[in-house]
């Protein structure tokens, strides 16, 4: 059995093993997500993140294990700025506590397939079209121009033409009723507000998506590498909502320490062909720029900001 053989089985086993556990016992009845809780299994879904990367670094090299790990580290950054918005998300629908963890499990199923798709098609693309890598630099560079921009900026879910679209041709009620997504309602099959919800949730993690995975194809093009470092960054996504969900607004300059992350990764990207930067020097920008935004954050707090911290006024030094 070849070592890339051998990853794939350790990887499949063990995502397929957790999620079981996860939603068979663990959430196998709908209930609030508690701090302690979430952050049990987000220290889990990290635990479990680094002995992969373990199996990587013995079976592939340092070089690739550290691939990983940059990798890694990029996807859970970047997936911080999902939980912000998951946090709106389900304030705006006002999702019972007890069934957000039903939506952002199935909605990360979701996601991983849409990802696996998103990553065929970014490395095939590089792989044959060279240009392609300056397009994604420049687009990175722009993302990070946009997430500085729009931070503060009111989310309307109600506006998104896909979900205008799907209650244009999908039957719904604006009710909950229960964990369902669907009902039969006077003869017919009718979607939940739920179901709405996780459509807006798909949606979220879809435009997420297009800005991260080219970030990581600046790490690398190894597919395999892409796709872990991916699925056990958004797996341990619905931990980290929440556990962190209710004092994101602490880390209020961290929405920066990720546009500076975006932006060094575009910048790599468009001169690629004059200077590469080593793989290990790429993981100890990244894990700088987070830890910097992280103490920043707590060292200085915003001064009468809006949404929860995100906005962009002056701050001032914690006493």
């Amino acid at each position: 059995m070849s070592s890339e053989l051998a990853l794939w089985i350790v990887f499949g086993v063990v995502v397929t093993g957790v999620l079981a556990l996860d939603l068979g016992v663990f959430h196998r009845k709908a209930h609030v997500v508690h701090f302690k809780e979430a952050l049990a299994w987000s220290a889990v879904w990290i635990s479990l993140s680094l002995l992969f990367s373990l199996s990587v670094f013995i079976w592939r090299g340092s070089d690739d294990g550290v691939k990983f790990l940059t990798a890694y580290l990029i996807e859970k950054s970047l997936s911080v700025d999902n939980v912000f918005v998951f946090a709106l998300i389900f304030a705006y629908f006002k999702v019972p506590g007890e069934y957000q963890h039903r939506i952002l499990f199935w909605g990360i199923l979701g996601a991983l397939v849409m990802r696996a798709i998103l990553i065929a098609v970014g490395i095939t693309l590089l792989e044959h079209f060279h240009f392609v890598i300056y397009i994604f630099g420049a687009f990175l560079i722009f993302s990070a121009y946009r997430l500085v921009k729009d931070k503060g900026k009111e989310i309307n879910p109600e506006k998104n033409p896909v979900i205008r679209l799907a209650r244009k041709f999908i039957p719904t009620t604006n009710q909950y009723h229960g964990s369902k997504f669907f009902i039969l309602e006077n003869g017919r099959r009718v979607a939940t507000s739920l179901f709405i919800v996780l459509l807006v949730v798909e949606v979220t993690d879809l435009v997420f998506a297009i800005d991260s995975i080219p970030a990581v194809l600046a790490i690398t093009t190894d597919s395999f590498i892409v796709y872990t470092s991916n699925v056990f960054a958004i797996l341990g996504l619905r931990a980290l909502y929440f556990a962190l969900a209710g004092i994101i607004q602490m880390f209020h300059l961290l929405h920066y320490g990720l546009a500076v992350t975006l932006a060094w990764v575009g910048v790599k990207m468009l001169m690629t062909d004059v200077w590469k930067a080593p793989i290990l020097l790429s993981l100890g920008v990244v894990a700088a720029i987070l830890v910097l935004s992280v103490v920043l954050s707590m060292r200085y707090k915003p001064h009468g900001t809006g949404h929860g911290g995100t906005g962009v006024d002056p701050i001032e030094p914690v006493s």
